[in-house]
């Protein structure tokens, strides 16, 4: 399964990638990062469909999750790929905001390993 992360905060990638070692060592998973929500569509438009999962942070400068998210369901009504939005401000508003532009998931941050692989497990 592919998987892109979008987060603004460098520190993401060895994050996951430690979090996710055996099931990257194992083929299950393969990652990608995107800094941006630009860097996230550029990517999507080179590797369309390739990418099943889409884990976003909302909060980033210059284009915003919700905002990648719009764009994703402009381009995609249906998943794949399947969206799920991260942030660390686990208010209404932005949940109602992210579940209403088509985000099939929402979580909050710091980012659960365990309650995320055993999401992931529906993909298999």
């Amino acid at each position: 399964m592919k998987v892109l992360v979008v987060d603004d905060e460098a520190d993401v990638q060895p994050l996951f990638t430690q979090r996710f070692r055996k099931e990257i060592k194992n083929g299950e998973i393969e990652f990608s990062f995107a800094l941006s929500g630009e860097e996230a569509l550029n990517y999507l438009h080179q590797h369309d469909s390739e990418i099943v999962l889409i884990l976003s942070d909302i909060n980033m400068p210059g284009m915003s999750g919700l905002d990648l998210l719009k764009q994703i369901r402009q381009e995609h009504e249906a998943a794949p790929p399947y969206v799920m939005m991260i942030t660390a401000y686990a208010d209404e508003e932005n949940h109602n905001q992210a579940m209403q532009n088509g985000a099939n998931d929402f979580l909050t941050k710091p980012v659960d390993f365990n309650s995320l692989k055993e999401k992931l497990k529906r993909f298999e």
